[in-house]
């Protein structure tokens, strides 16, 4: 029973298409060596894969220029080699052509060679000038009001600074009084421990009372020198009298 006919049309799977290419391709290059040796035929094979990739072979000792020149020889075709001097000429004239409109319509914006001007370009240049006018103004009130936003946060930020400086003179100010006062306060408490202390002890010899602790210290040494009269006093007067009276009687 012999093999069915396959039908031959693109294989639409991409991975069986390149399986299949690739296998087709081996067979292909062999049974082309090997028709090249066992019939000793000059044989050149180009093969391009559906992504570009070029596979040849050739009958050694050959190469594929030397395959193409025999066939052009064969064939009697030539490759022309395209002249391109003409399209160069053709491409730089144009590019003369621009570059002169392109002086004079610069010309005509600055205000000079107005002469040849007819009244439809000069309507036009008008309109284009304004227009660009229109847009050299934008541009600068935008970077105009960008000035004046950096400038305002700049502002923010010192005022800030400032304010800052402020508070922190105004806390050591603070700071300075609040010390100033712990001392004047301390000041005037010793002080009156001072008074306090010369009101209990009062001092004989003098006018005036010291009025520091030094004259005080000082003092000590004269006050123990000193000698002062003085008696007892009975607590309860009616003793004194009894004592008087037993003593009328016995005399």
């Amino acid at each position: 029973m012999g093999r069915g006919k396959i039908e031959v049309k693109r294989i639409e799977n991409n991975t069986s298409r390149q399986v299949t290419f690739s296998k087709r391709r081996t067979g292909l290059i062999k049974k082309t060596h090997e028709l090249s040796v066992l019939c000793d035929a000059q044989i050149g094979l180009i093969v391009f894969s559906s992504k570009g990739k070029l596979y040849e072979y050739t009958t050694h000792p050959l190469s594929m220029t030397q395959m193409i020149d025999k066939y052009m020889k064969a064939t009697g075709s030539r490759i022309t080699h395209q002249n391109n001097q003409e399209q160069m000429r053709n491409e730089l004239t144009r590019m003369k052509k621009e570059t002169l409109n392109l002086q004079l319509s610069l010309q005509r914006y600055k205000g000079d060679d107005l002469s040849s001007a007819q009244i439809e370009e000069l309507n036009q240049l008008e309109q284009q000038l304004e227009f660009s006018v229109q847009k050299v103004r934008a541009r600068k009130l935008q970077l105009l009001q960008q000035q004046v936003d950096n400038l305002q946060r700049t502002e923010k930020v010192l005022e800030k600074e400032n304010e800052e400086m402020y508070q922190w003179l105004m806390g050591k100010q603070q700071e300075e009084i609040n010390q100033q006062q712990v001392a004047a306060m301390t000041e005037l408490k010793l002080v009156g421990q001072e008074q306090q202390l010369f009101e209990q002890f009062p001092f004989f010899g003098s006018e005036e009372p010291p009025n520091r602790v030094l004259q005080l210290a000082a003092s000590l040494p004269q006050l123990q020198l000193q000698s002062y009269p003085y008696h007892l006093q009975p607590i309860q007067p009616n003793l004194q009298e009894s004592t008087s009276a037993q003593q009328n009687i016995f005399d």
